[in-house]
């Protein structure tokens, strides 16, 4: 894998939800501390995830913005079920919805639990400015902004965000 480069927005309606090819339900949880992370005293972030019958380690670097490392490898079901339950501190749960726009696919995450009524959409591309395709949902890039990385979102869930937080400002 090595470098991922993603930008991340708000969405402006849910005329989204007619596009939807597929989706899965995903639970994830972090082995290294968001502490860690967020106070600078980590490199990365490793992350534990399970969809269905798959589960994932993911080591993707602290750094903030569009373009970060990244590494995931394919662990026993039972193992990410294990380190879920015994290794995290909490989990964000949510399902990820994917559709199809041009020669991009947006992946389209709702939150449940104490992030409940958060939702974005998440595009992968290959180079930080590469052009591709806005359908009208999509809303203000919030890429910069770390309280949307789904790491923030244990420690600070959307339900204790202020009003202005949850509209998108700075």
């Amino acid at each position: 894998m090595g470098t991922e480069i993603e930008r991340k927005f708000l969405l402006t309606s849910d005329a989204w939800r007619a596009e939807v090819s597929r989706s899965r339900r995903m639970v994830q949880g972090y082995l290294i501390a968001a502490s860690a992370v967020t106070s600078g005293t980590s490199k990365s972030s490793v992350r534990v995830r399970v969809s269905g019958d798959e589960a994932w380690l993911n080591i993707k670097s602290s750094t903030l913005g569009v373009e970060r490392q990244e590494y995931e490898y394919a662990v026993p079901l039972a193992d990410g079920e294990a380190m879920l339950a015994q290794l995290c501190d909490g989990v964000v749960e949510k399902i990820r919805h994917y559709v199809a726009r041009g020669d991009h696919e947006f992946e389209i995450d709702e939150f449940f639990g104490a992030n409940d009524g958060l939702v974005v959409a998440e595009v992968e591309l290959d180079a930080a400015d590469e052009a591709f395709e806005r359908p009208a949902w999509l809303g203000r890039d919030v890429s910069h902004l770390p309280r949307y990385y789904n790491l923030n979102l244990i420690g600070r869930p959307f339900s204790a965000w202020t009003a202005a937080e949850r509209e998108g400002s700075d």
